[in-house]
């Protein structure tokens, strides 16, 4: 009998039937729960097979009929036995050559059971081929075919969906970092692929939106001063310059608000980009390409600013505050070349003047931490890490950009024009850090700077008003800083409060996606770098003591580690490291105390 689809033997009948099963297992059922293969008598379940027998000419004779389980088992084996109804009744459950019931079967029609076969033969081949295909995968052998199928476990690698039927066939976590590795371990992605720009969200390639021809208007004429754009050798973004004209410091800013209106289709591209991103292997602008080959500052022979001018009173705030659209010829060159010529006529009384400003803010508690810091760069097939000396030469450029800033703050405060401002909260503590370590700690009680509609004091900056106002291809705080300034002084109507706000609200929800992604990417290539070395050692110094661990810094990397404490480790003090073990997709790296 058959007891749902298991085979089974009655045992003995009263009020309820008691049925065995092949694992000698019995049951008591009711009569309705079963039904009656054949009567028997079988002792052994595990002999219900039976040789030969002609399915598909017993099917072909019952074309248009229907049948018992006794007839079919008779025109397909020659005889009905405990056997035969078996392999009977398992033919019927195949759904092939019949359907219906034990005592109702019906053979299917020849064109169904062609279809069958056809869908079948389909899914047998479909099983081969994923058969096939998860053993490529576990040995590292792909085939053109076999990307499209990995797809699903590249989403989970980039945090899009959690489910991978790939990953579940071959019991692997379904993970960000289990997909990330095995996407390595199988080739689908390259050794050195980045994915955390995609992981966090951010897009990867600049808007390819057309950009318009700068309109003619009037200008100031600044094309007398010397005006350097001082960055980074091999800078190809250059949005200011400062210059000189006696006791007047100016500062000019490319003038992409002049190009990029309010809620034109340009702005709404860098507001939803928030900044441009710069990884390692490339930048990602949030406007065209285009709007800083026009606007660039020194790419041109003659190049359009806003312009900030401004003096230093004997407080050295920034007072005597004028913004103007300006023309001027910019002449480029890099930190290291500027170093070179801060004595020289052109620079000495712009450097005086920017340190000047630079002891003030330090005497109004500015914070001054001295961390290593880095350049990571791929060049080629080159990682290129280059630790950035302190040089006089980008202290004086940073002091004369803070300068800009406090003057649009004060300039946009003095003329209520709604702009945002930065502004920082004092840590619980202030101090003057002197070493490394005590850097880390201070830095580790600050606040986030925030944008905010009013004025409010800056105090990592040491500033009672400021506002980022010189990076307008780079960042849309500052184009949004400048395009309520310009509409200021060139006479026309600013953005209200509301819509200032608005702006930069969508703004700022991106800004967290471009700074993971910058910092995610700059570990990742460090990583990746130290791997390709091997057995790296090198020095290392002590930051902080944890309970079991102590926080180390790298400084040829820039790069923060913990490493396990032991009893004679002090702050500060210089270590000697090698790695043990670095991995890419947990982004984790360990080492051990020489």
């Amino acid at each position: 009998m058959l007891y749902k689809i298991r085979p089974a033997i009655a045992e003995s009948v009263a009020d309820k039937i008691e049925i065995r099963f092949e694992d000698g297992k019995t049951k008591r059922v009711r009569e309705k729960d079963i039904s009656l293969l054949h009567p028997g008598p079988v002792r052994d379940l595990g002999a219900l097979k039976a040789d030969g027998g002609n399915v598909e000419e017993a099917w072909e004779l019952l074309q248009g009929e229907t049948a018992s389980l006794e007839e079919v088992a008779e025109l397909v084996y020659g005889e009905f036995t405990p056997a035969t109804a078996w392999q009977t009744w398992l033919v019927l459950r195949d759904g092939l050559y019949f359907e219906g019931s034990v005592r109702n079967l019906r053979a299917r029609k020849e064109k169904d059971v062609e279809a069958e076969r056809e869908q079948r033969a389909h899914k047998e081949a479909e099983q081969k081929a994923w058969a096939a295909f998860l053993e490529r995968v576990q040995q590292g052998s792909l085939e053109e075919q076999d990307f499209s199928r990995l797809g699903e476990v590249e989403r989970v690698a980039l945090g899009k969906t959690a489910k991978s039927r790939v990953l579940g066939a071959l019991n692997i976590a379904e993970t960000p970092e289990s997909a990330h590795g095995f996407l390595l371990r199988c080739g689908y992605w390259p050794a050195r692929f980045n994915p955390w720009p995609l992981r966090q969200g951010a897009a990867i390639e600049s808007p390819g939106l057309a950009v318009p021809v700068l309109a003619d208007e009037e200008r100031k004429d600044l094309t007398h001063l010397q005006s350097w754009a001082i960055d980074d050798e091999g800078n190809t973004d250059p949005d200011d310059a400062i210059s000189l004209d006696g006791d007047r410091i100016w500062v000019h800013v490319a003038d992409v608000a002049a190009l990029v209106r309010p809620d034109s289709h340009l702005d709404l591209a860098a507001r939803d980009r928030s900044a441009n991103l710069y990884l390692p292997e490339k930048m990602v602008q949030m406007l065209p390409p285009a709007v800083t080959d026009q606007l660039g500052l020194g790419l041109q022979e003659e190049s359009v600013a806003l312009s900030f001018g401004f003096r230093l009173n004997t407080e050295s705030e920034v007072t005597d505050i004028e913004i103007v659209p300006s023309r001027g010829r910019v002449t480029r060159i890099s930190y290291e070349q500027a170093e070179q010529r801060l004595q020289a006529p052109e620079f000495d009384a712009l450097h005086e003047l920017t340190k000047t400003y630079r002891a003030a803010r330090l005497a109004r508690n500015a914070a001054e931490i001295n961390l290593p810091e880095v350049s990571v760069r791929v060049i080629g097939d080159e990682i290129v890490i280059k630790p950035l000396p302190r040089l006089a030469s980008r202290q004086m450029v940073t002091d004369a950009m803070l300068m800009a800033g406090e003057a649009a703050a004060r300039f946009a405060e003095q003329h209520d024009v709604v702009i945002p401002y930065a502004v920082q909260p004092e840590p619980s503590e202030i101090r003057q850090p002197q070493s490394m370590s005590e850097a880390y700690a201070y830095r580790r009680l600050f606040k986030p700077s925030n944008a905010a509609l009013s004025a409010g004091r800056h105090f990592g900056l040491g500033l009672d008003y400021y506002a980022r106002a010189t990076s307008p291809l780079r960042r849309y705080a500052d184009l949004l800083v400048h395009q309520q300034l310009r509409a200021f002084v060139t006479g026309n109507t600013p953005l209200d409060k509301d819509k200032v706000g608005e702006h930069m609200a969508a703004a700022s929800a991106v800004t967290g996606v471009i700074r993971r992604s910058e910092r995610l990417s700059n570990l990742h290539w460090k990583l990746i770098w130290l791997k390709e070395q091997g057995d790296w050692q090198g020095e290392a110094v002590i930051m902080a003591l944890e309970e079991r661990k102590a926080v180390v810094m790298i400084p040829q990397l820039a790069l923060e580690s913990r490493i396990r404490r032991s009893d004679d480790m002090q702050p500060d003090q210089r270590i000697r490291l090698q790695v043990q073990e670095v991995d890419i997709p947990t982004q984790s790296v360990y080492f051990r105390k020489l």
